[in-house]
């Protein structure tokens, strides 16, 4: 079986165990979605959701954080952890957004890597889900099942986006990376991959690998 083919058959099963699965971070503007995944760093989605629900209700327009007091800022993200230099690139990324950009996020991997606190991952999943162009977002949950599941070897982030972007439909990147964050968190465990709860057995190569050392 070829890693596309691997792929294609993972998609389908995925498909029906998580036929809706979204972003598991609140938000309601682009602005808003950068900001979110700049504070998932090293932290819960369930975390940051907290979070996000006053800072939100605080800072409302990209001017409101471009313009935000420093110390203050750093009180409503503290529990986000690492929130002294978070609050720095939230202020720094907003104050290019408003004055190279016209008060809207770019919309191209190019632009989003000028901005403060975004790196690849945070880049691809506002392409991907706000501007619904092709992007693979590869986080802890993308690196692991990835690797568990045969579809690279690597274990560096860019690394395994080239993999992917290979084998992974264009439209369907951001959705499948999705996916493997719900089945990240449900079975495949970084503690533990639940391998007899799994419905990727037929496919996975890690199964096939622990037949074998049987």
């Amino acid at each position: 079986m070829t890693k596309k083919e691997r792929a294609a058959l993972i998609m389908e099963k995925l498909e029906e165990v998580y036929p809706d699965v979204e972003c598991s971070l609140n938000y309601s503007t682009p602005h808003e979605m950068l900001i979110a995944t700049q504070l998932s760093a090293q932290c819960t989605d369930a975390r940051v959701n907290i979070v996000t629900q006053r800072l939100f209700e605080r800072y409302k327009t990209v001017d409101d954080f471009a313009e935000a007091d420093y110390d203050e800022l750093c009180e409503y993200i503290r529990s986000a952890g690492f929130y002294r230099n978070k609050a720095k690139n939230i202020i720094e990324c907003c104050k290019r957004i408003r004055d190279v950009y016209n008060g809207e996020v770019p919309g191209t991997m190019e632009d989003l890597l000028t901005l403060a606190g975004t790196g690849r991952k945070t880049a691809n999943l506002v392409l991907g889900d706000i501007f619904g162009k092709p992007a693979i977002v590869v986080d802890t949950h993308c690196i692991r099942l990835t690797n568990r599941m045969g579809l690279t070897t690597n274990d560096d982030p860019v690394k395994i986006e080239a993999d992917l972007k290979k084998i992974i439909p264009p439209e369907s990147g951001c959705y499948f990376c999705h996916q493997l964050v719900a089945h990240g968190r449900a079975v495949c465990t970084a503690r533990k991959a639940n391998c007899t709860e799994c419905n990727l057995n037929e496919v996975c190569k890690k199964v096939g690998l622990d037949k074998k050392k049987r």
